[in-house]
């Protein structure tokens, strides 16, 4: 059965989607770094992890020091308070999907791109991040070319792919990997193989900073799912063997969108309809790419992290995950049903934080929180929404140890 058609956006879904945009919108170079942690001292799967995406997978290549009005805060407490107990740019109060997957695989916590060059090392050993809050599918001249610059970061999943690059090239691997690379291989297959590739969700920000623009919703879908399979197809050019690539979450359920929508367009999970069909439409699409990636790479294992349904399972039985409020940010202003006041951000002086964020789903209004992102991680690590499952990845690996572990 088809994904349902996307339904026309309201001025107030209109407003939402804009304003959304600005929950992944800061980068700076000098913000404050994530803490490192040893991984377990047994061997993993895998050799290294590396990761790509937007706020919901950056551990801290951004920070509140050049971010908008909505989220400058997040370099300060109380974002971090429930795990590292202190700020470290992650827009969470905690630790993030990537920071489960890396500790259930026995690698440490991925550091940042940016704390990598910036603190001049020479290698990394276990992995970077290079996912940037804010960043877009498609790449940046085309919002500047279609007037649709505003408080927008120039960041794109092109810059993170030179990003990477620019790494293998300081791991001694010229050229970046690939059928162009200058120097022999011994460095390359050193940083590549038995890498796991985790692709965070990547294209929400397309779709937010074009509404109410005369660029169409289908022209987003195409030209964003265009940018992710030209993206994953560098990867696998490389030798890339093993590919995690996250789906777009249910938007619709975030506080921000529910604030803002008129109250009749509601789903059955009590989410904003419009938005989160649009996402689904996207996921549909992606995955047929995917599909056709696995034809013409069959040494490679690519797997779907269905982070659309997994939202959905949870917001369905919010109950039987702990979850006490589904729909209200734990950090935020205004009380209500939601919490959420745009001009009044978690970390304000007018905003306070929950006492026990493990009963909420959302931290602050457009992220998750900790206990949130645990249970997805699970469901894509353990459960059934990943496709084909994440055990396949480990049966391809050679070095691949039984257990996922917390």
């Amino acid at each position: 059965m088809g994904p349902p058609p996307l339904a026309t956006l309201s001025p107030q879904i209109a407003m939402t989607m804009t304003i959304t945009s600005i929950f992944i919108l800061s980068f700076c170079c000098g913000c404050a770094s994530a803490a490192t942690f040893q991984p377990r001292p047994q061997a993993g799967p895998f050799k290294k992890m590396y990761a790509f995406g937007d706020s919901y997978t950056d551990t801290g290549n951004t920070g509140s020091a050049t971010g908008p009005s909505g989220f400058n805060y997040v370099s300060n407490l109380p974002y971090g308070r429930t795990f590292f107990h202190h700020s470290t740019n992650r827009y969470s109060d905690g630790r993030l999907v990537i920071d489960f997957a890396a500790q259930s695989l026995s690698l440490p916590y991925l550091p940042p791109y940016l704390r990598h060059i910036n603190s001049n090392q020479k290698s990394s050993s276990m992995g970077v991040n290079f996912a940037v809050a804010g960043s877009t599918a498609i790449i940046h001249s085309f919002f500047v070319k279609n007037n649709l610059t505003l408080n927008i970061t120039p960041q794109s999943l092109q810059n993170q792919l030179t990003w990477f690059n620019n790494f293998l090239e300081s791991q001694g691997c010229k050229g970046g990997g690939g059928p162009t690379t200058t120097t022999t291989t011994t460095q390359c297959n050193a940083a590549i193989n038995g890498a796991l590739f985790w692709v965070g969700e990547i294209g929400a920000n397309d779709y937010a900073y074009t509404i109410g623009s005369t660029v169409s919703g289908t022209t987003i879908q195409q030209l964003a799912i265009k940018s992710v399979t030209g993206f994953l197809q560098a990867l696998l050019t490389k030798g890339a063997k093993y590919i995690v690539v996250q789906g777009l979450p249910t938007t619709g359920c975030l506080p921000l969108a529910l604030a803002l929508a008129p109250e009749n367009d509601r789903d059955d999970m009590g989410c904003v309809a419009s938005v989160n069909k649009q996402s689904y439409s996207h996921n549909a699409v992606l995955q047929s790419k995917l599909q056709d990636l696995r034809a013409r790479f069959p040494h490679a294992v690519i797997v779907y992290a269905d982070y659309w349904n997994a939202c959905r399972n949870v917001m369905k039985n919010s109950a039987k995950y702990g979850f006490k409020e589904p729909f209200k940010a734990c950090c935020g202003a205004g009380g209500g049903p939601y919490n959420f006041q745009a001009f009044s951000a978690c970390g304000s002086p007018s905003s306070t934080s929950c006492p026990d964020p493990s009963h909420y789903i959302n931290w602050d209004g457009v992220h998750l929180t900790e206990a949130m992102y645990k249970v997805l991680a699970d469901s894509f690590l353990n459960g059934s929404f990943s496709h084909p499952p994440f055990q396949s990845l480990l049966t391809r690996n050679k070095h691949a140890a039984p257990g996922l572990y917390y």
